[in-house]
């Protein structure tokens, strides 16, 4: 990556975005309990999303994309959230390659910038499996005359049932290759097996590989398995704001359905309250120096960058689970019945967890850098 970048950040987007999403998070709430009951995939949200062109929002305007800024992305992915957090975070899911490639784009990359025109003009829609996959990658690659052909199973590709292009990764030797495929591929096959305690409905099902050839030019990154790579200081400070977001919103509607609660009885319920509201403040706060650590794709990627993001993304994480634990002590009763949105969320703040990384794996990276070591080996 480029140490230095000038004049590489992309105009502000029109303020508009944030009230569409304001608009659309009412729908989807309307839908979000038969969605979770039902553990369906978000198929109307995902149709809205994509008349109103949010999937190549974050897409510069000169390349056909809403030029949005990383700031109000991830404000927009917020938003969503407080109305689904399913939809969110699947949403977030496809942001995050585009964005990596939006970073990309800004520091002369030119395969990036035709692979944002392309989803652009199509209206393409993407789910991967990168975190999935970490350091090193399920599945194995055969090199065949013009490419390579896969065979693999992959786990919680969110926002698969939506997307036309699926963004992941294959073994050969000792390589790691990351490549994209039209979900369409021959070999590609679709599993409805996503069944978990929350977010429900992001349609994270396995997806299979037998034998999919991949083109030689649809690969995008080599390297080595098992070894810390500088693309993940480039993804980590791009995917988690995006990506934590999602939770950050999700806390947010509980704070809304809390403090209606509160209202009525503030004798009993002030303290409770602001608590509730200081755990609150801490995971904006992370959220917030996530997004200014970014800079809107003007940041330096190092390895120090990464850590500071992932310690973050644990605070943020704690913080919201602490939150949404408190507006359920506030709310009391009415909030353990199904059908409460409370309940709902209660459910889908636990996924946070499991995004890179976890706490305990997190501890340990950022202590091995702060120590000068290899962040995962050794």
């Amino acid at each position: 990556m480029n140490a230095t970048v000038t004049n590489l950040k992309p105009k502000m987007m029109n303020p508009g975005w944030i009230q569409i999403a304001s608009e659309l998070a009412t729908s989807f709430a309307e839908r979000g309990a038969e969605n979770d009951s039902n553990n369906q995939f978000v198929s109307e949200n995902y149709k809205d999303l994509k008349e109103n062109a949010f999937f190549s929002m974050i897409i510069p305007e000169d390349l056909g994309g809403g030029g949005a800024s990383f700031e109000q992305t991830c404000e927009v992915i917020r938003t969503l959230a407080t109305g689904c957090g399913s939809t969110a975070l699947a949403y977030s899911m496809h942001t995050h390659p585009v964005a990596i490639n939006v970073f990309k784009h800004l520091r002369g990359d030119e395969k990036a910038s035709a692979t944002l025109k392309k989803i652009a003009e199509n209206n393409l829609v993407i789910a991967g499996t990168g975190a999935n996959d970490w350091l090193s990658s399920s599945g194995s690659a055969t090199k065949v005359e013009g490419g390579y052909r896969v065979t693999a199973k992959k786990h919680f590709v969110s926002g698969g049932p939506g997307a036309q292009v699926f963004v992941t990764s294959a073994t050969i030797d000792n390589e790691v290759i990351h490549f994209a495929i039209p979900f369409s591929s021959e070999g590609v096959t679709h599993y409805d097996n996503w069944n978990t305690i929350g977010m429900r409905s992001t349609g994270s099902n396995d997806i299979s590989m037998d034998n999919v050839f991949v083109a030689e030019d649809s690969v995008v990154l080599r390297r080595p398995v098992g070894e810390w790579h500088p693309v993940w200081d480039a993804i980590i400070p791009t995917a988690m704001p995006l990506i934590m977001s999602t939770y950050v919103g999700l806390a947010d509607a509980a704070v809304q359905l809390a403090t209606t609660v509160a209202s009525k009885r503030p004798a009993e319920l002030a303290g409770a309250l602001g608590e509730m509201l200081n755990c609150h403040a801490s995971s904006v706060l992370a959220l917030e120096d996530m997004i200014r650590k970014n800079d809107n794709h003007g940041f330096v990627p190092s390895k120090e960058n990464s850590s500071e993001i992932l310690t973050r993304k644990t605070l943020l994480t704690i913080s919201v689970q602490k939150t949404v634990g408190l507006a359920a002590e506030i709310i009391g009763g009415p909030g353990f019945y199904k059908g409460h949105p409370l309940e709902r969320i209660r459910r889908d703040v636990l996924a946070s967890h499991f995004h890179p990384l976890p706490y305990r794996r997190q501890y340990a990276f950022s202590g091995r850098v702060a120590l000068g070591l290899d962040p995962v080996n050794g």
